[in-house]
């Protein structure tokens, strides 16, 4: 069976009165990291058409915003609660099961600028895919993110 595909298209809000209840260091955050396309801790496997990431976040630990601009699909290794920080000023909290999947597709010009606070008591861990359908689209990732895998 397939997964819905969604989507989740995000505009960022100008209205500073959005962001309200939100930390000023995730704001702060937000504002830095506008293009930032490293939607996972590590890129483990990189081909002209697909780039894998794994994502772990510890209990109270958030990872950076990070924006999204290509088809893509996650999975949870483990269960978990998270509060999500979207551009627009919302915050979800959300319960992950073990397996859990969602597909995400993206128009050219849309995206989805967020971040994932861990506010449970055990490692949020994730794999991501991203399909690199669209030549340009993607954005830049630096090398440190990269799996030093020794070759």
């Amino acid at each position: 069976m397939n997964a819905p595909m969604t989507r989740d298209h995000i505009e960022t809000a100008t209205d500073p009165a959005a962001f309200a209840d939100w930390p000023a260091e995730v704001y702060r955050d937000m504002l830095a990291n506008q293009d930032n396309g490293c939607v996972g801790s590590v890129l483990v496997s990189e081909t002209d058409t697909l780039r894998v990431w794994h994502l772990h976040i510890a209990p109270g630990a958030r990872c950076g915003f990070h924006r999204h601009v290509n088809p893509y699909f996650w999975s949870a290794f483990a269960p978990g609660k998270a509060r999500t920080y979207f551009s627009d000023g919302r915050i979800v909290e959300t319960e992950y099961t073990k397996g859990q999947t969602q597909h995400y597709h993206y128009a050219p010009g849309e995206y989805m600028l967020h971040s994932l606070e861990n506010i449970g008591d055990t490692e949020l861990v994730f794999v991501t895919v991203e399909h690199l359908q669209t030549p340009g689209i993607a954005l830049p990732i630096p090398d440190h993110v990269r799996l030093n895998t020794g070759t």
